[in-house]
């Protein structure tokens, strides 16, 4: 005679999968900005842009894996990418901030990570918009595995 018991489960798993959804998305979103601003603006990536990607492209396919179905055990393996990603963003912005000294600049060669192509509102630079992103992610991330412990 209980029917709503078995109900609580699945709305827990669609408040958990909103989340995990919208984290996703934005990846997605992130991924695709970063290789417009590089195959077709002809932005050359630096070195801090290229490990910010080999975190932020993976996620693109991990947490797919965890939408169809539902298993919130992806934000194990998408959570730490996130927080590494975000580690090197921060970095970045400080970097070009200039926060960080001179001496402890990593790109030696190729294009200086100081540089900036792109300024939008006199603020916007691309290393931020990286780092908002990868933030947004890990409170998404967090959110869905809270949503999904309930």
């Amino acid at each position: 005679m209980n029917a709503p018991a078995p109900a609580a489960p699945a709305a827990a798993g669609n408040a958990a999968w909103m989340p995990l959804f919208a984290a996703w998305l934005l990846a997605t979103v992130s991924t695709l900005g970063a290789l417009f601003f590089g195959e077709v603006m002809q932005i050359p990536p630096c070195v801090l842009c290229w490990y910010q990607r080999i975190c932020m492209f993976p996620l693109v396919l991990i947490l797919p894996a965890g939408l169809f179905p539902l298993d919130l055990k992806v934000v194990r393996y998408a959570l730490p990418l996130a927080a590494i990603g975000w580690l090197f963003a921060v970095f970045h912005v400080l970097l070009v901030a200039g926060v960080i000294p001179e001496s402890m600049k990593p790109c030696t060669e190729g294009v200086p990570c100081s540089q900036q192509f792109i300024t939008w509102f006199g603020f916007v630079t691309i290393p931020l918009l990286a780092a908002v992103a990868f933030s947004i992610i890990i409170a998404l991330l967090v959110l869905a595995h809270l949503r999904g412990s309930k």
